[in-house]
C-alpha cells in the first residue's frame, strides 16, 4: 500500500502494479539480485524494490535509467504493462498447441500475460509419449503437475516419480526434466507454472 500525502492508505495504481511486476520479471530474467541492479543502474536497492512491489509510482527518469539497463525504450516497456489480461478465457480461445512427433497436446487454459507470474495449462500426452527437457525456460520454475485421468512418470535432473490420477507432483525446475506417458492410455493433466 502506498501512502499519500495525508498518510492514509491508498491501494496502488494497477498500471504501476503491472510496471512492477513487469520489472522484477525482467531483474529475474537476467539473475540479478536488487543489489546487482542497483550497481547497474545507479538506482537504490530500497527504490528499486518499491518501484517492483508498486509501492512508488516511478519516475520517467528512473524508467529512462532501467530502460537503459535492460535495452529497451520506455515505449516498449509500457507497451508490455498496458492492458490487464482478461479476466475470463472461453474454453474456444483458449490456445492449443500439438507437437505431433511426440503425441503432445497443450492448450493455455490461462494464456501468459507479462504483468502475471503464473498461468495454468493443460497436457495430453498419448500412451507411450516420451519428452525430454533439457532446461527450463526460466532457472528456478515453479511447477504442479496434477494428474486429472492416466498416469505420468515424471523425471526432475535425477529423481523420478510416478504420478497417478488424482496425484499431485509439486517442483521448482533448475535443470533437466522429462515426461512419459505411464501406462497403456493416454494421460491428461494440469500444469500449474509459476515463474520466480
Amino acid at each position: 500500500m502506498r501512502h499519500d500525502a495525508t498518510g492514509d492508505s491508498e491501494p496502488p495504481d494497477p498500471v504501476d502494479t503491472r510496471l512492477g511486476a513487469r520489472l522484477a520479471e525482467l531483474r529475474a530474467e537476467r539473475g540479478w539480485s536488487l543489489g546487482e541492479l542497483a550497481e547497474r543502474s545507479g538506482i537504490s536497492r530500497s527504490t528499486l524494490s518499491r518501484a517492483e512491489r508498486a509501492e512508488i509510482s516511478p519516475t520517467a527518469a528512473l524508467l529512462n535509467r532501467l530502460c537503459h539497463v535492460y535495452g529497451r525504450t520506455m515505449s516498449q516497456l509500457l507497451s508490455e504493462v498496458e492492458s490487464e489480461p482478461a479476466l475470463l478465457v472461453r474454453a474456444a480461445e483458449q490456445p492449443v498447441w500439438e507437437d505431433r512427433a511426440s503425441g503432445f497436446v497443450r492448450r493455455s487454459v490461462s494464456p501468459p500475460h507479462t504483468g502475471l507470474r503464473a498461468e495454468l495449462v493443460e497436457g495430453r500426452l498419448t500412451a507411450g509419449a516420451d519428452i525430454a527437457y533439457d532446461r527450463p525456460p526460466v532457472p528456478g520454475l515453479e511447477q504442479h503437475i496434477w494428474v486429472l485421468e492416466g498416469a505420468l512418470d515424471v523425471t526432475v535432473q535425477e529423481a523420478e516419480h510416478h504420478v497417478g490420477a488424482g496425484d499431485c507432483l509439486r517442483m521448482r525446475v533448475w535443470g533437466p526434466t522429462r515426461f512419459r506417458c505411464a501406462g497403456p492410455q493416454a494421460v491428461r493433466y494440469v500444469l500449474a507454472v509459476v515463474k520466480p
